[in-house]
């Protein structure tokens, strides 16, 4: 019997050189051709600017990809940015982060410098990435068809069925599941979007609404790390096909205390 086949599909926006928008996924052959039109259109839409490059990548894999679950899903209700942080670093500090590394990623995620990529970060703060401009791709990720229709209709029950939040989903979940990494820490760059998130093992992922000022254009993210190669985790990151065929409980509002008392399940 034939090897099943998957193809890894990539698509990058920029406007003026700058990075815009960005999308992935990984697909049957015969899902290939509607799915480069619609990464297209998503390119071509974008609250960011019509795009004048687009880049389309289609890779054959050559081994199956790696099945995982999805994190948990949940949301604080956080009023504004303040009580954001404030959640961000009780969170992400229960994990062994450092307040320190939180607030340098806070802080160099409001500079306003446009990275392809995520931050590395140890548990102090130290920059940890080869390309301190570029930070590290999260790459080759996607879902089973029926993970993704299990996941669209949990999220629907929220009010939350969009590509924003799946997509950053499926990321936070591969990430996870390397574990170098204890934290992470999102905020969109998309000026209309204020809704960041920080994800852990121990507490699944966590969405932060209004954690910044609607029309601000930066954002980015930080992996909070510890022990281990560097380089053997951004392999990992960049190349190791992961495929979510089993979603995990989506949840609406928890409160704070909850979430910390919460015990992981891995």
């Amino acid at each position: 019997m034939a090897r099943k086949k998957y193809y890894s599909l990539r698509m990058r926006a920029a406007r003026n050189r700058e990075h815009i928008s960005g999308a992935e996924g990984i697909y049957d052959k015969d899902e290939i051709s509607s799915l480069v039109k619609e990464y297209t259109q998503r390119a071509i839409v974008h609250d960011k600017g019509r795009a004048d490059e687009i880049r389309l990548t289609l890779e054959e894999l050559r081994g199956a990809p790696k099945k995982i679950s999805s994190l948990p899903l949940c949301t604080i209700h956080t009023r504004n940015a303040d009580a954001a942080k404030r959640a961000a670093l009780k969170v992400l500090s229960s994990v062994g982060i450092t307040e320190r590394a939180i607030e340098e990623a806070y802080k160099s995620l409001s500079l306003g410098l446009t990275m392809r990529g995520a931050m590395l970060m140890d548990i102090e703060g130290v920059r940890l990435e080869p390309d301190l401009l570029r930070g590290v791709r999260v790459s080759r990720m996607g879902m089973t068809k029926k993970a993704a229709s299990d996941l669209s209709r949990k999220l629907g029950r929220l009010g939350l069925n969009n590509d924003t939040v799946k997509e950053a989903l499926v990321l936070a979940s591969k990430v996870h599941r390397y574990r170098m990494v204890l934290g992470e820490l999102c905020i969109s760059d998309d000026p209309n979007y204020t809704t960041g998130y920080i994800a852990t093992r121990a507490h699944g992922y966590i969405r932060l609404p209004r954690i910044k000022k609607r029309g601000i254009p930066y954002g980015g993210r930080a992996f909070f790390i510890t022990g281990g190669e560097v380089k053997d985790l951004i392999r990992y990151l960049q190349g190791t096909p992961v495929l979510i065929n089993e979603i995990r409980p989506c949840r609406g509002n928890i409160p704070l205390k909850e979430i910390l008392e919460r015990k992981s399940r891995r």
